[in-house]
């Protein structure tokens, strides 16, 4: 069954400070971390004349991801569920017939929704959203960003300052050439996921994340769509200040260290003294 999230009410008023926090049940986050990883697909689906709710369907038995994130998603992919089983959620963006939408086995809490900076030259699109889903420890914005290359990128960074700890952004970037994101990593595939006219090809389809540690990433057969699927398999990093803690002295041996130093200045016949 689809789920409106209210938050689409909230479409088009300022979140330039609207930080998403969507929680998991616990048992999500044991059951990805018994596992190790939390794969992930990523499939722009190319709305009315792509992929149809059945060639998703077939994508999910034979990849068990995680979660399955898709972009230019229509209405009948809500009927998901009903061949494979487990959550979706998804409504079109403002505007559109299509919009981003998330598949999981695991019974997911409902995404946020963030509106994207949008254009104001005139004949503009309509406005684009991120879908912000949580799992397995890890804060996921599902993104199918604008054509303009300083647009899609001021979209980035709106994510970017609106999710907090280990987190991916992940799907249709449509950006060209490097994606710098400060506190990111790109460790998507590095081969392309589009082909213009199959002529020109471009890897639009990307991974950044931050905190997070990639074990593996790979391209899929493009299928009926005009973009190929993305795998992407995650697992949180450990928290900074444990690893930090890790590279300390542990204690006895910086009371050691500390007793070798005063020998030393007392040897020079300093008039030093180290409390120990």
């Amino acid at each position: 069954m689809l789920r409106i999230p209210a938050h689409f009410l909230a479409i088009g008023k300022p979140a330039h400070d609207r930080r998403p926090r969507v929680g998991e049940p616990p048992e999500i986050a044991v059951d990805i971390r018994r596992k190790g990883t939390l794969k992930v697909v990523s499939w722009n689906l190319l709305r009315r004349t792509g992929a149809a709710v059945e060639d998703v369907a077939a994508l999910v038995e034979q990849h068990r991801p995680d979660l399955l994130l898709m972009q230019e998603a229509t209405a009948p992919l809500k009927a998901l569920p009903s061949l494979v089983g487990g959550c979706f959620y998804g409504e079109p963006m403002p505007g559109r017939i299509h919009g981003p939408a998330a598949w999981s086995p695991h019974d997911l809490p409902q995404p946020e929704i963030l509106p994207l900076p949008e254009s104001r030259m005139p004949g503009r699109v309509p406005p684009r959203v991120a879908q912000i889903v949580r799992i397995g420890g890890i804060t996921l914005a599902n993104v199918h960003l604008s054509h303009g290359q300083i647009l899609n990128r001021r979209q980035l960074i709106r994510i970017a300052r609106s999710i907090e700890g280990a987190a991916a952004v992940v799907g249709d970037y449509n950006a060209v050439g490097p994606v710098l994101l400060p506190g990111f990593r790109d460790v998507g595939p590095r081969q392309p996921t589009h082909a213009l006219h199959n002529v020109l090809t471009f890897r639009l389809d990307r991974c950044l994340v931050r905190d997070v540690l990639c074990a593996e990433a790979r391209v899929l057969e493009r299928g009926r769509s005009d973009h190929r699927p993305i795998v992407i398999e995650l697992t949180a990093a450990p928290d900074r200040s444990k690893r930090f803690e890790s590279r300390r002295f542990p204690t006895i041996e910086a009371r050691v260290a500390r007793a070798a130093l005063a020998r030393l200045w007392n040897g020079l016949n300093q008039d030093i003294t180290f409390r120990l």
